[in-house]
């Protein structure tokens, strides 16, 4: 009893400080015998009941856990017979501008109008986010949810266009979600995806990143780090898919549209985004072991991916980035296991990190060069073919390999330089 008491009360305190009275909290969680209770109080005014009961009709009608088509019409009547109980006190509705993700659904104004409805499914789904919206506010954080799964249920039933509607309004709501799995979904089976819908959702996923960078920097009083940095690591998951998906519509878009994805993914990569493990984005495209979770993205989400880590080089992506045991894009690439069968791949992973400036006697941790930590024969040759070792390479090889002091010898723009050709701290 005790711990359903103080999992209710922190539950209620997450929703007021989301601006929400207990009324409109309970009613947004359709809990119809708290509302219902709240309504007999003398201190409830008439246009809050009026406000708790459509409420809880509209999220009847677009909750995964609770939804009821019936409960959510039921109260939606009883709310606009209350509107014109007293002729003379009417209580209209303060419409906002109709949303384009609700079918620019205008909501009913009179009993006349919502009967007409009664029967129509989809009508009264759109009635109700358009409900929601008006009473919870654009920025309340429960606006999302009902949007995604009425979304869902869109792709569920081949409705692609209607999905993504609903999710980019959600995105636009700073909901980020698995649209990607309904994107993949599409070009699995041959469904035209528009590329503005793909350059959309990147625009908004950078966006998102940008926040969890900010919130991680300099979090506020309320913010739980560690749950941000989660955060951070799904959204980065979620955008490594979406520049998939956008390699395969390339050849579909226009240069305008292709120099707009350049600039985005440039923008991403001076974000340097990276895992609790220090893995970029290069360095998760490049690898075998990056996790494709849903069915529908793995059919066309696979790494390691060649077009997606030269769309990243290209815009910028750091070749000689190190994860947390020294490891760079190169290291990762060369223990592919697949090089017979996956050859171009491998192939064209490699030449575009050395020709983007990879270095191929950077360190880990291991004290393995990218050539040493080659797992198969087959990268061995690759990589030597591209054995082009600078002498500005060999000489910081040879301050690391013997140990010689350099910190404070040698400019400082070349102390990171030495550091990438061995492990350890720098000496002075």
């Amino acid at each position: 009893m005790q711990v359903t008491l103080i999992k209710h009360m922190t539950t209620l305190l997450f929703l007021l400080f989301s601006g929400m009275t207990p009324l409109i909290a309970a009613a947004e969680r359709t809990r119809s015998d708290v509302v219902e209770y709240f309504v007999t109080r003398p201190e409830v005014s008439h246009e809050e009941k009026i406000d708790a009961l459509e409420l809880l009709g509209a999220s009847y009608a677009n909750d995964k856990d609770n939804y009821c088509l019936n409960r959510a019409y039921m109260y939606l009547h009883r709310t606009m017979t209350m509107r014109y109980s007293d002729p003379y006190n009417i209580v209209k509705k303060k419409l906002d501008t109709p949303i384009s993700a609700y079918e620019n659904w205008v909501e009913c104004q009179t009993l006349d109008e919502l009967e007409k409805i009664q029967r129509i499914q989809n009508a009264l789904h759109m009635e109700s986010l358009s409900v929601r919206q008006r009473i919870l506010g654009t920025h309340n954080p429960e606006v999302p949810h009902p949007v995604i799964f009425r979304g869902a249920v869109f792709a569920d039933n081949a409705r692609f266009d209607r999905c993504i509607e609903l999710w980019l309004h959600a995105l636009h709501l700073r909901q980020l979600n698995k649209v990607s799995v309904v994107f993949s979904q599409m070009i699995h089976v041959g469904v035209v995806l528009p590329f503005a819908y793909v350059e959309d959702v990147l625009e908004a996923s950078v966006i998102e990143l940008e926040r969890n960078k900010e919130k991680i920097t300099n979090p506020g009083p309320k913010d739980d780090v560690e749950q941000i940095i989660e955060e951070l690591e799904s959204n980065i998951t979620t955008v490594l898919y979406i520049l998939v998906i956008i390699t395969k519509l390339m050849q579909q878009c226009c240069k305008e549209g292709e120099f707009h994805v350049h600039r985005l993914v440039f923008k991403l990569n001076q974000l340097q985004v990276a895992t609790r493990d220090g893995f970029t984005l290069l360095h998760l495209c490049v690898n075998a072991d990056t996790p494709v979770d849903d069915f529908h993205t793995n059919d066309v989400c696979k790494f390691p991916c060649a077009a997606t880590a030269k769309l990243l080089i290209q815009c910028g992506a750091d070749v000689n980035a190190m994860d947390h045991n020294r490891n760079t894009p190169l290291h990762i690439i060369v223990s592919y296991q697949k090089p017979i069968s996956d050859f171009l791949t491998l192939h064209s992973i490699i030449l575009e990190l050395t020709e983007a400036g990879a270095h191929i006697d950077t360190v880990n941790m291991q004290g393995e060069t990218p050539f040493e930590a080659a797992t198969t024969g087959v990268a061995e040759i690759i990589l030597r073919t591209q054995t082009k070792l600078s002498l500005k390479c060999m000489a910081a090889k040879a301050v690391k390999t013997y140990n010689l002091t350099y910190e404070g010898h040698v400019p400082r723009s070349l102390e990171s330089f030495i550091e990438l050709h061995g492990p350890g701290v720098k000496q002075g």
